[in-house]
């Protein structure tokens, strides 16, 4: 499972932020999220709006983090969200657009530049459409004047729209659908905010096109009130971590499907002691904070975990940070790092059947693109472990993928049927690039 943050104003724009993502790193983040605010991204129409390299686009910082995620080693989640001024008639980010095209077009050209197939440009591999579409805050309108539902139908059309963009940049990319917040009322309520619940908003858009194709429905679980254990049991049809497993089968249903996978691309607890006055304190935070990552490991159809955010900013109304302003660690810090060990993508556990000679593993190494390209051969040094013993070594080459990994033989090792092996090995490259690595390999 990967498991991470979203925090652009620590990652993307602040002074320090290549401290920040050492630091990020250094609690056992595999992934990063990231917003990517098309009416920002595009400020003006694009005269060639599938090419990322026309002069009205504006990716400068876009770039910068997703570099430094992969000199790090770190995987990046992008969630396209907010329509330009000039794709919905002059309206504000929320609204949404007059041609659903325009949107496909940008997606293209974000899946595209950072498909692997430009020099400079890192593989970026997973992304999001629209931020929590079921609040009119991020997707308007929800209703129309007579107070009938038309924000899913709308959606609908635009992830439809934005799949076939990201697919015509990158056809490996993997997309997510939803980014839908945890809770809604269903019915317009004259003078707040219009919201639909998750499971509506997701049986609705299901109802107006059941033929839509996503890899994940990504998901915020957050508590409501958000004060709440993670635990807590909700009214359906919102959607916490504990009613996760009824949301999955209702994706089933809803979508004429199997198996459903969840990203959960913002999760998070603010703090009272440092300017939430509805938080809880910093023990909670910890305590819940394990909690969590352990529900959705448990989980067998999660995929991803992010954290919202990494470290308190003045700027931000949200103080759920693991670091206050300062930098100073939460105790919650020191649990997602322990927890995320346990679920580190980049040292997997790998099940291969038993009495079979030189499984095939395939091992994340992200960090050596750094300094190399799509292609170049990488040398693997490993050596399989038995209760401490070592039992068989190798010195294959192989070649880089474009996302990172690199995939070989274990030749000279047979594993016996239901024995736990672990398999320590590095990685090296022409230039001088080095990495390494540790895999758990379960033979059935």
């Amino acid at each position: 499972m990967f498991v991470g943050f979203h925090d652009d104003v620590a990652f993307r724009w602040n002074a320090n932020r290549t401290q920040v993502l050492d630091q990020a790193r250094g609690a056992n983040a595999t992934i990063v999220r990231t917003l990517v605010d098309w009416s920002k991204t595009a400020p003006t129409r694009p005269a060639n709006p599938t090419n990322s390299f026309d002069p009205a686009y504006r990716f400068s910082d876009v770039d910068e983090l997703v570099r430094n995620a992969q000199q790090r080693g770190l995987e990046v989640v992008i969630t396209i969200w907010g329509t330009p001024k000039w794709a919905n008639g002059g309206k504000t980010p929320n609204n949404v657009p007059t041609r659903v095209a325009d949107l496909k077009n940008f997606s293209q050209a974000i899946a595209s530049r950072y498909s692997g197939r430009f020099a400079q440009f890192p593989y970026v591999g997973r992304y999001s459409v629209w931020n929590e579409s079921n609040l009119q805050l991020f997707l308007s309108p929800q209703f129309d004047a007579k107070g009938r539902s038309v924000g899913p139908r709308l959606y609908a059309k635009m992830y439809a729209a934005a799949y076939a963009g990201l697919k015509a940049g990158n056809r490996k990319a993997q997309v997510a659908i939803g980014s839908t917040s945890s809770h809604g009322r269903d019915k317009k309520l004259n003078g707040n905010s219009d919201t639909h619940s998750p499971g509506r908003f997701a049986q609705l858009v299901a109802a107006a096109n059941p033929r839509l194709k996503f890899d994940a429905w990504a998901q915020h679980p957050y508590p409501t009130p958000q004060n709440l254990k993670p635990t807590q049991k909700v009214k359906w049809p919102n959607v916490t971590l504990s009613s996760l497993a009824r949301f999955e089968q209702s994706l089933d249903k809803w979508f004429k499907r199997k198996g459903v996978r969840i990203w959960i691309t913002e999760f998070g607890y603010e703090t009272k002691p440092d300017g939430e006055p509805k938080g809880v304190s910093r023990a909670q935070q910890a305590a819940y904070t394990t909690q969590a990552i352990n529900l959705a490991k448990r989980d067998p159809r999660v995929d991803m975990f992010v954290w919202f955010i990494f470290r308190d900013d003045e700027t931000s109304v949200w103080q759920s940070g693991l670091q206050t302003r300062s930098g100073a660690a939460k105790p919650a810090l020191a649990r997602f790092r322990s927890a995320a060990k346990t679920v580190d993508v980049r040292n997997p556990l790998v099940r291969v059947r038993g009495g079979i000679a030189a499984p095939s593993v395939a091992v994340p190494l992200r960090e050596l693109l750094n300094n190399s390209r799509p292609g170049d051969t990488v040398g693997i040094t490993f050596r399989v472990f038995l209760r401490g013993k070592a039992v068989a070594s190798g010195a294959p080459a192989t070649t880089l993928g474009t996302d990172g990994v690199a995939r070989f033989r274990l030749a000279g090792f047979k594993p016996a049927k239901k024995k736990t092996y672990v398999v320590r090995l590095e990685a090296n490259t022409a230039n001088g690039g080095r990495a390494t690595r540790e895999l758990t390999i379960v033979a059935g």
